[in-house]
């Protein structure tokens, strides 16, 4: 009988752990995770730090279904140590697991630049629940509150605090917002949606300074301006958590290097979603890291699927606007394009040699998934191209 061990309940972790199961009825599958809940929405945190979604409703799995799929879920446990030669993981509580399969789902932290007075208290970063327990229990009494950094997370936090009445101000270091989904006009949009709703920026701005004793007081920016608040919210990006898999000799770079099995250097040892990298890419997107966590999942219970790659697109909600984007979303403006704008949306669809090689919709995601299927199957949409943004054709008749 197989003995699975599963590192993290993410999105990779859960998925792979559905599909051993599918694939073998009898192993024994072990996910272990630092978290203290179930499988929950990441991405609706802020509904969570707003008060308009409670802990229970975050899950995207209830305990009860773990016991269904005969899953050993050990929550609030950290692994600490792996011996790959004796099979064996240990856990900071001392526990100690065996295995003859091992996934690490282990995600990625959040990413905290050196800033000068990022450990005084008030100052937080955004990834798990317990950043939002901890935010929703230090942010009464306070006004303003500076969120650094334009990430998706930090603009739905700040947007949650706006809607308790909080004044929020955003300092980004790019000139725009969202620069891996927005080119410059679709940043612009977003912008003077989002400052229509309340919202303060500093664009293309550095932090020089959180200031205060020993609670942030105010944040000082290159250029001399100070912004008082009470609270920080970093929001600068995240890193692979790599540190388990660099700790036994697996191969890694920018995340776990796999091939297109997901598996890493290390005979039986894999990795899927946030962690991994996979022909250069660490994708860092919930649609790759299901990929991953299934096929990871199918192929470590005695299957042979491949991993191809996925197309770098996002469906998101940002402080409550519907955003997609997909594949090349050309920043710079150097390649073909149709776009269409309102106040309230912008969308862009960029070509390559009459096929869509990538898109943004702001306002209106209506036709992405469409858009997606072109780019995936490289289809021909000269016919087409010119009313793609006016009328509602059907690209499966091409």
């Amino acid at each position: 009988m197989n003995q699975y061990l599963i590192i993290g309940n993410g999105v990779a972790g859960t998925n792979a752990a559905e599909n051993i199961r599918k694939n073998d009825k009898e192993g024994n599958i072990t996910l272990v995770t630092d978290e203290a809940s179930p499988f929950y929405y990441r991405v609706r945190l802020n509904e969570y730090i707003s008060g308009e979604l409670s802990e229970p409703a975050l899950q995207a799995r209830k305990l009860q279904w773990y016991q269904d799929m005969n899953i050993d879920l050990r929550l609030d446990s950290r692994i600490i140590r792996i011996d790959p030669a004796r099979q064996i993981a240990e856990t900071g509580k001392g526990d100690s697991f065996g295995f003859d399969k091992l996934l690490i789902a282990t995600g990625s932290n959040s990413f905290v630049p050196p800033i000068t007075g990022s450990e005084k208290a008030g100052v937080f970063s955004i990834r798990n629940i317990k950043d939002a327990k901890k935010i929703t229990a230090y942010v009464n009494g306070i006004r303003e509150v500076v969120i650094i950094g334009g990430g998706l997370l930090g603009l739905e936090t700040g947007n949650a605090l706006r809607k308790q009445g909080k004044a929020v101000t955003v300092v980004e270091f790019f000139p725009r917002l969202l620069p891996r989904q927005l080119d410059a006009k679709g940043a612009e949009r977003l912008l003077s949606i989002m400052e229509g709703m309340g919202f303060t920026f500093r664009l293309g701005a550095k932090t020089q300074e959180i200031a205060g004793e020993t609670a942030v007081k105010a944040v000082r920016l290159d250029g001399g301006e100070t912004l008082p608040t009470g609270m920080v919210i970093v929001s600068a990006g995240v890193r692979p958590d790599m540190s388990l898999a660099k700790a036994i000799g697996v191969e890694c770079d920018k995340g776990v290097k796999v091939n297109e099995h997901m598996m890493t250097s290390m005979a039986n040892v894999y990795a899927a979603g946030d962690v991994a990298e996979f022909r250069g890419v660490p994708y860092g997107i919930w649609p790759a890291a299901m990929e991953q966590g299934k096929i990871a999942g199918a192929n470590m219970a005695g299957g042979d699927v491949v991993y191809n790659g996925t197309t770098m697109a996002n469906t998101l909600k940002v402080v409550g606007i519907d955003l997609a984007s997909a594949g090349e979303i050309d920043a710079d403006g150097k390649l073909e394009s149709r776009v269409s704008a309102t106040d309230t949306t912008y969308k862009k669809i960029v070509f390559d040699s009459n096929r869509i090689i990538g898109c943004i919709m702001l306002g209106d995601t209506t036709g992405f998934n469409k858009v997606i299927k072109a780019i995936s199957e490289n289809k021909d949409v000269s016919a087409i191209k010119d009313r793609f943004l006016t009328e509602g054709y059907d690209l499966d008749s091409l």
